[in-house]
């Protein structure tokens, strides 16, 4: 089963995803994306490995180096070494694969977007939430070729966040 989400900033992509990684009977892994707020500030987003529990930043407003975006500058390092890597091992060793987020900052490394790729054409489940308005061909393919494709809002996020973990509970082997 793949199952793709998109919806606006703030909206809880990310939420839902923790709700579902928590709630299904399935081995998770892969990675998450989460806001740097410093005094009530967003100033740059963290990237989390869910099956080892290593962190990095994906993006801030004070890295010196990287390719720029907006206010933020890209650690290709940390989204590579920690990002794409959690997604491979997931391929491996996960039953559901777990993509938060793909958006415009993590399609600036072409090892996230081929460990993208694999996780679309494999045999794991996997959960992907994507950049509602990205032009980009993995986005394209996210929205097209997943079993399922919601479109995340405020008023229906308890209700979608529950459809997913029904479907990926009827679809799990234990």
């Amino acid at each position: 089963m793949k199952i793709g989400v998109t919806g606006h900033p703030g909206v809880g992509k990310t939420t839902l995803v923790e709700r579902v990684i928590g709630a299904v009977p399935l081995k998770c892994g892969g990675m998450i994306t989460k806001e740097i707020r410093k005094i009530g500030r967003r100033v740059g987003f963290s990237i989390h490995d869910l099956l080892t529990g290593k962190e990095g930043v994906l993006a801030h407003i004070h890295l010196e180096k990287g390719p720029k975006l907006g206010r933020y500058r890209v650690n290709l390092r940390d989204l590579e070494e920690i990002g794409a890597a959690a997604i491979e091992r997931a391929l491996v060793e996960c039953e559901l694969v777990v993509i938060d987020e793909v958006g415009p900052m993590e399609l600036r490394s072409q090892r996230f977007i081929r460990a993208v790729e694999r996780a679309l054409e494999s045999e794991k489940h996997l959960l992907v939430t994507v950049h509602r308005a990205s032009n980009h061909h993995l986005a394209y393919r996210i929205r097209h070729e997943t079993d399922r494709f919601f479109r995340l809002s405020v008023s229906k996020r308890d209700q979608i966040t529950e459809e997913i973990i029904a479907l990926l509970s009827a679809n799990s082997s234990g």
